[in-house]
């Protein structure tokens, strides 16, 4: 059975915090807050795996609350998306993301975060696709306030000895 799952990120811009997007730190300024390190682009993409397989949301496996995990790698919460994927005999075709944000420009990191995401999912370079728009200077993104990523997982659900 092939199922559809999106995820959905947004986290604002700190001070003295690493931009980490998809896996890779990005130049900038500014970072993002939140309890991990605060990557949307590889929170989008795992609650979107989540969601393909029908679990919660990475909120019931990572906590907010959880200050043993505070400050975890974000490649750490997309693993454990991946193995969730596989107890549950579930193949992972392909992940399609966006990225919103007025700065930084995504293009120059876009190969680095498409081979780290795919490493981290045990995929082709080529089943994971990542775009960027803005939001033409309209409202908190456009004002530079955050960031937001969105991403659709396609996957699957049947046990690969059941094909």
């Amino acid at each position: 059975m092939i199922r559809t799952g999106i995820g959905y990120d947004v986290h604002t811009f700190a001070e003295n915090r690493p931009l980490i997007l998809g896996g890779v730190h990005i130049p900038h300024d500014r970072g993002l807050t939140g309890h991990s390190d605060a990557d949307v682009l590889s929170h989008a993409i795992s609650d979107a795996i989540l969601g393909a397989l029908g679990l919660p949301d990475i909120g019931h496996y990572f906590p907010p609350t959880d200050m043993s995990i505070e400050g975890i790698d974000s490649q750490v919460i997309l693993k454990k998306c991946r193995d969730l994927a596989d107890e549950n005999g579930a193949t992972i075709h392909n992940v399609d993301s966006t990225i919103v944000a007025e700065q930084p420009k995504i293009l120059p990191h876009r190969s680095a975060m498409i081979s780290q995401i795919a490493k981290t999912l045990r995929l082709e370079e080529s089943q994971i696709n990542i775009k960027a728009t803005t939001h033409e200077l309209m409202g908190a993104f456009g004002r530079g306030e955050g960031m937001a990523a969105m991403a659709i997982a396609t996957i699957d659900a049947r046990s690969p000895s059941s094909s």
